[in-house]
Parts: structure tokens; sequence; C-alpha cells
């Protein structure tokens, strides 16, 4: 076997986004774990120092998973999730956004509000205090149910946490506290990608400003439908109206697999290129 690129999920996003649409610049991964890539000018790469490649561009892959600061809205779940991971202080932003932790969070504010205020009954459901029981598969569809008794939410809670009865105001606090960990993860998601854009020189108003494309692929943004459309509205309101009616968020399916794919046949026929050029 023959390896001709080695491409990890992001950057692939970014290459099967580019082939479609030749204004893609940015490619967010929002699955089970998160980060990003964007394309940048050579000569704005302080550690390049060896020939130019022909486009002049090149692609920096971000891993933001591992973006660490003290403006990061850390509460103390998240600092103690953060202390009985395998990784202790490291990959924090993707502690707060992604699908590995989300539903994690979830579970230990729900275990305390047990603990603290009797919210299902007067005893501690034991399965609430398992660490990683509640997926953030599980949060979305409690978070998406619409009936109007939250069956689905009364359902999973019994499947999952082996609580057999609650009432409807149970319920309805289970599904708000989805909501505030579903919207803040989206909103930093958000914030991430209006940082890259404002790197790009891409958030300021003009009558020539370019069309940008961002490609964004994982199982969070595709299946949350509600952290995918509140990571968009909230990325609007940080461009204002004006800019963000140039910036264009595209959902790109097996990014990783179709990118890998196209970057290891151009090589192969930039290969081709230079042995009929020599």
């Amino acid at each position: 076997m023959k390896v001709s690129a080695l491409v990890n999920d992001t950057v692939g996003t970014l290459a099967a986004g580019r082939y479609v649409d030749n204004d893609t610049i940015v490619a967010v991964i929002l699955g089970t774990g998160t980060n990003a890539a964007y394309i940048e000018h050579v000569h704005a790469i302080p550690k390049w120092h060896v020939h130019l490649p022909k486009s002049a561009d090149m692609i920096i892959n971000m891993e933001w998973g591992n973006f660490k600061s003290g403006h990061l809205p850390l509460t103390e779940f998240d600092q103690a999730l953060d202390a009985e991971s395998l990784n202790p202080g490291e990959q924090i932003y993707e502690k707060l956004t992604s699908g590995m932790y989300m539903g994690e969070i979830v579970r230990r504010i729900l275990l305390r509000m047990a603990q603290e205020a009797a919210l299902f009954g007067d005893h501690t459901p034991p399965k609430l205090e398992t660490p990683y029981i509640l997926k953030t598969f599980h949060m979305l569809m409690m978070h998406h149910d619409t009936s109007s008794d939250l069956k689905t939410v009364s359902l999973k809670l019994k499947e999952i946490l082996g609580i057999e009865s609650t009432s409807r105001k149970t319920r309805k606090l289970v599904v708000e506290v989805c909501e505030v960990v579903a919207r803040r993860g989206a909103r930093l998601a958000a914030a991430g990608i209006y940082g890259i854009l404002k790197k790009l020189d891409r958030v300021t108003c003009s009558a020539d400003k370019p069309r940008s494309v961002i490609a964004v692929d994982g199982g969070v943004y595709k299946y949350y439908t509600f952290f995918g459309q509140c990571m968009e509205s909230t990325l609007r309101d940080m461009l204002g109206e004006e800019v963000a009616s140039s910036i264009v968020i595209k959902p790109v399916d097996d990014g990783s697999g179709i990118g890998a794919a196209l970057l290891a046949a151009s090589y192969s026929q930039y290969l081709q290129d230079d042995e009929i050029l020599a």
C-alpha cells in the first residue's frame, strides 16, 4: 500500500468543501470531538521557512479543542469534569462544546439538583451517579421532545437512569438544563468561528467583501438541530446582518473520507505533472 496523504477529518472536510465550492476557507468538526482548519496565506505563517507552495496558501489545522483561556466560562461542573477526566487541563474548549462531554455536564447538573433539591424524589437515583451514562445523543432526544407531556423525556429518564416516574414540571426542568448546556456550547462554537473569520479579515463591511464559506461536519451539528441553529444565529449576531450576508455555512457529509480521497488524488496528479515537466 502506498500512502499518498495523511489527513485528519477536519482537513478532509475543508478539502471536500473546497472541491464543491471554491469560496470555502474554513472547516469545522462538531461531533464527538471538535476541531477547525482554515486556509492561510503562507506569508502570515512565521514558522514557515521552506519553499513556498505554488498557491502561496497553506491549510492550518488548529486543534482548537485544546484551546484554554481564562475567558472561557467554566463552572464548577466543568472544573470537576476536567479534574476527573483522562486528560485534566487539556482539551478545555472541547469539553465545553463537543458530543463527548455535553451529556456528561447535563448529568452532573441533574445529580446536584437531585442531591440538593430532591429533583427526582427523596432518594438520588443510583444510576445518575454513573459518569458518562447520559450521552449527548440522549440529551438531544430529550431536548427535541415537543410532545405536550414530554413523553420522550420520561422514557429516557426511565431507560437510562432508572427513574420510574416524574412530573411534567420535573421533565421540563430536565429539558431546560439540556438547553442551557447546548446553548452555551453552540455560542462558544460560534465565537470560535468568528475568531477565525476575524483573523482572515472577513468580519468588516466593504463593497468588495468576498464570499466566505464554512464547511461543517460532525454528528452534533448534523443531528442536534437546536445546537446548529443556535450556533448559526449567534454567529449572525456577532457579525451583523451586512457582513453575515456574505458568510455561508455549508453542511458536508462524510467530509473526512471524501476530502482524503480528493487530496490523495490531487497529490497523485501533482506527482504526474512533475514527472512530465522533468
